[in-house]
């Protein structure tokens, strides 16, 4: 018999020979899975080849398993708890109120997030996250505060640029929700501006919004996202309960706000009073008729949610002045003050006005017998129980 052509296999390498014909499935064929087959356990293919169990690709190999580069790295990250993937905490703010950002973060004990947040000359704004935020858990802290636009549109330019940049989760941080006076149509052909704005926060890529003491709680429902919207209530009640106010009467200055004012009047064990007004167009004029309930004799203290021109609230010390009351507080959780609002807070006679830091204040609005108490270390409390999964019901407890 004419010897045959065979193949020899040596460490995985094939060569012709002149040795009697195997088949491919003999003990030194292309498949052998003898110690020097391609697929046998010394083979590319077996447990010291490049796909075998310490080669390249094998379980000990490059790309393998326990020792492996890629195939581990892949493993660790899909059997971590949903808790360890969100453990990367970030904060970042744009330029609405980086005062309160940075008191915010420090109350979290970590650093602020580096990011280039500028208007061009053309009034285009830029974005760059200079951090990485793969994976993190990213909280955005920027009131819509003056100038309200621009703050807002910063905001969102920021969200869709942390989106791109593969955060897991961003929530929108806003002390101050602006355009909150529109949440309903009150009038032939108007928008719902409140409803635009929680349209574009979502478009943008936030996942869920943490915010303060919003114009009107409907607001919340604009959101398809998850809204937790904090209330500055517990810390003004903490500043009136120290001074030790005797014979106060808590005072909403008008009747769409009295639930509110209710609460606060709760929280201070006090009565409650309700002044009567109508608004007058669309400028913001307002006129106060009357009072519902009695300050006579008592120290005054007016609440509402913001004080932008403050024309409601010196109609509200008026007519309260007017009605027997001693000494008038003022309290507000978002101090806008805009347009004629310092000139007509000067002429008032206020004893003491009450707001927070949720919008920064300039210096020439800084009144002599204005008191502004800081919101960093609610929000920080908020964060913190957000980034954890925990109940953020716990501050108000």
């Amino acid at each position: 018999m004419t010897p045959a052509r065979g193949v020899t296999t040596i460490y995985g390498f094939a060569f012709l020979s002149n040795a009697p014909s195997a088949s491919k499935a003999s003990t030194t064929g292309y498949s052998s899975d003898a110690p020097c087959g391609r697929h046998g356990s010394g083979g590319r293919h077996g447990s010291g080849g490049h796909h075998g169990n310490n080669g390249c690709y094998g379980n000990n190999g490059r790309h393998g398993g326990s020792f492996g580069l890629h195939k581990s790295k892949l493993y660790d990250i899909l059997n971590k708890t949903p808790e360890e993937r969100m453990d990367k905490l970030n904060i970042f703010t744009g330029n609405a109120n980086r005062q309160l950002a940075v008191a915010i973060s420090r109350h979290l004990r970590i650093p602020l997030g580096d990011a280039d947040v500028f208007q061009f000359s053309n009034e285009n704004i830029f974005v760059k996250i200079n951090d990485n935020v793969r994976g993190g858990d990213v909280f955005v802290i920027q009131p819509f505060s003056a100038p309200v636009n621009r703050s807002i549109m910063e905001m969102l330019i920021m969200l869709d640029a942390l989106k791109r940049a593969s955060a897991t989760r961003i929530t929108a941080v806003i002390p101050y929700y602006a355009y909150g006076r529109t949440d309903k149509k009150d009038q032939p052909r108007v928008p719902i501006t409140a409803r635009l704005i929680a349209d574009c926060l979502t478009v943008a890529g936030a996942h869920r919004v943490l915010t303060m003491d919003m114009h009107a709680g409907q607001i919340q429902g604009f959101f398809n996202i998850p809204v937790d919207e904090l209330t500055a209530q517990i810390i003004q009640a903490r500043y009136f309960v120290q001074k030790e106010l005797d014979d106060f009467t808590v005072v909403a200055t008008d009747e769409g706000f009295a639930k509110k004012a209710r609460q606060l009047a709760d929280r201070l064990e006090a009565p409650l009073a309700i002044v009567e007004k109508r608004r007058i167009g669309n400028n913001g004029h307002t006129e106060a008729m009357g009072i519902i309930g009695s300050v006579e004799g008592r120290h005054a203290l007016i609440v509402d949610d913001e004080i932008d021109t403050a024309g409601s609230l010196t109609q509200a010390v008026r007519v309260v002045r007017e009605h027997g009351a001693r000494d008038i507080y003022c309290c507000a959780t978002h101090g806008i003050l805009s347009g004629p609002a310092i000139e007509r807070l000067s002429n008032a006679l206020i004893k003491e006005i009450v707001i927070t830091d949720s919008i920064p204040l300039s210096e020439h609005k800084r009144l002599p017998n204005l008191t502004v108490l800081s919101v960093a270390e609610l929000f920080a409390g908020a964060i913190s129980r957000i980034h954890d999964g925990r109940s953020v019901t716990e501050l108000f407890q």
